[in-house]
């Protein structure tokens, strides 16, 4: 595919068709990458959708303290009277 680089302001920009969109996955932010004078745009995923909903769920089971603070064996003698914290 062929596309006229446009100007926008001070800078250029290129229009991508509705299909090139699509087949590529971008939502609403990319990566940029130059490699051997090629311009690679990456769509961004977005890798902590749904934590908010995970922290919230872990913390009303229960299931959000450390493990140093349950009741779990560790370490050894060598942690508890030579290990300065």
């Amino acid at each position: 595919m062929i596309t006229k680089v446009v100007k926008i302001g001070n800078s250029r920009g290129i229009r991508l068709p509705k299909s090139v969109i699509k087949q590529s996955g971008i939502k609403e932010t990319v990566e940029l990458k130059i490699q051997d004078s090629r311009i690679i745009i990456t769509p961004v995923s977005e890798r902590r959708k749904g934590w908010d909903y995970a922290f919230k769920e872990m913390h009303q089971n229960k299931d959000d303290v450390l493990l140093d603070d349950k009741e779990l064996p560790h370490g050894s003698s060598w942690d508890d009277k030579e290990w300065t914290w």
